[in-house]
Parts: C-alpha cells; sequence; structure tokens
C-alpha cells in the first residue's frame, strides 16, 4: 500500500512524525507536507506563485518533501508531480487541535483529506483535541489513529470517499471511552474580537474567540469529543443543498424583473 501523508502545521510537527511511524505499520509511507504552519487555512491552493519543494530529513524519522503552499497545493502537487504512483490512501495529521463542528470548514488538515477525495482517492483526516492540564501523547494517540484508520478501510472507506477522526486528550493512565461515528456540530462559534492601538493610534481588532466543546447535541463529533470518545464523522464536499434545489427546480423561473 502507498500513502501520502500530509498535514498543516507543517513537516516538522510531532504529530506527523508521530503518525508516520504508525503508518508505516500499513505499507509505504511518502511525505509530503507543507513548509510552514497553515493552520485553519481552510481548501485555499496557490494560483499566482511558486510551490518551492525541498527534501528535507525529520526528526531522524523519516525524508520528505516540504513545499512552500497550502495542505491542498500538497496534496495536488504529490499526486500529479512528485510520488511514484497514485496513493492507495491519503492521511492528513495528526492535527495539535481539534478539528469538529465549523472547524471542519477552516482546517487546512481536513482541507487536505478533500482535496484528495476531489482526485479520486480514499483519504483520512486526523485531529488530536488539545488541553492546557494535560500533556499531548502524540505516539499514544497515533496508535489509536491507525486503529480507527484500519476500521475506516475495513468499514469500506473507498476512492472518493474521506472522514475526519478526532482524538481526545488523555492522561497517561486513561483510554478512549470509545469510537462513535457522528455527524459534525453546525453550533455556530462565538465571536470574540479585542480592539486594541497600533503605534501610530489606528485601531486594529485581534479575534480572541475560543472554541470549546460545550453546548452540543448529543449525536454530534462535539459531543462524544467532549465525552471522551474517539470519534468518526464521513464528510462530502458536494455542497449542493438538495431540498432546496428540488423546491427551486419546481418553480417557474423567468428573465422578468
Amino acid at each position: 500500500m502507498l500513502i501520502l501523508l500530509t498535514n498543516d502545521d507543517g513537516i516538522r510537527a510531532p504529530g506527523l512524525v508521530a503518525m508516520y511511524r504508525q503508518l508505516t505499520r500499513l505499507g509505504e509511507v511518502h511525505v509530503v507536507a507543507p513548509a510552514t504552519v497553515q493552520s485553519a487555512t481552510g481548501h485555499g491552493i496557490t494560483m499566482s506563485a511558486p510551490l518551492m519543494t525541498a527534501r528535507v530529513e525529520v526528526d531522524g524519522a523519516f525524508t520528505g518533501t516540504s513545499v512552500d503552499g497550502r495542505p491542498a497545493d500538497c496534496v495536488k502537487l504529490a499526486v500529479a508531480r512528485i510520488l511514484p504512483r497514485r496513493p492507495d490512501l491519503v492521511v492528513s495529521g495528526i492535527n495539535s487541535g481539534a478539528n469538529v463542528g465549523i472547524n471542519v470548514i477552516y482546517s487546512g488538515t481536513v482541507a487536505a483529506a478533500i482535496e484528495a477525495a476531489f482526485l479520486g482517492l480514499p483519504a483520512v483526516a486526523v485531529s488530536l483535541y488539545l488541553r492546557k492540564q494535560i500533556e499531548p501523547d502524540y505516539h499514544q494517540a497515533a496508535k489509536y489513529a491507525l486503529g480507527t484508520i484500519n476500521q475506516c478501510i475495513s468499514s469500506g472507506l473507498r476512492g472518493g470517499q474521506v472522514a475526519t477522526i478526532n482524538l481526545p486528550v488523555l492522561q497517561p493512565d486513561q483510554e478512549p471511552k470509545g469510537i462513535k461515528v457522528v455527524r459534525q456540530c453546525t453550533r455556530a462559534w462565538p465571536d470574540a474580537y479585542e480592539s486594541r492601538k497600533d503605534p501610530r493610534g489606528r485601531e486594529y481588532f485581534w479575534n480572541t474567540g475560543i472554541f470549546t466543546l460545550e453546548n452540543a447535541a448529543d449525536d454530534t463529533d462535539v459531543a462524544a469529543l467532549r465525552d471522551g470518545y474517539i470519534t468518526v464523522t464521513p464528510l462530502q464536499f458536494d455542497l449542493t443543498h438538495e431540498s432546496m434545489l428540488r423546491d427551486w427546480a419546481g418553480r417557474d423561473w423567468s428573465l422578468g424583473q
């Protein structure tokens, strides 16, 4: 099995290194990842600047290709030019921070996996929920991630399909409560902006909003992760609102005002 591994935290991120070491149990792993942190960049791609690349050795674990671009760029470039053939699986992560709820829309980690699905490949995004009072153990998280990825594959993950996995952060003596397949929470993230002044007295704003795993329906990714479960959410990239499409298509649309 040929596996493409990428992320949005940058090619030297500890989560990517830990995931690499586990994925080698499945097959041949090629790393093509951003040269710098690309968190919350969504599904942007580079169109008006070159994509500079370099071969880099990381943490004694692997030699991969860094790309001076976005996560989606990494997947597109890897599949089109860098890999020896089309990969059998694309994994994005482990991201430092949960990608549940509306964070799925903003996430570069998830965008990389969705880009792979655009290209007809099976893909998985993996993220680790972080809490200030608990030191993240990426090695442990990667072991749980690998087990969950294996179950996604055995459940029939196919080319063009994508799932996002979120892992709870654990104390050394803890285990996840289990795995739940759940829907994405669509509760809005309350925005908060702090007003500040620059040295010339001009006003600017700093986003101070903090996403919390609270006040979510029990059948969602937010609630399950909050309660200590590994969450699996199948995603789709067809944004068509089907019921609205059917309703509007049945109307008489005219060219008049």
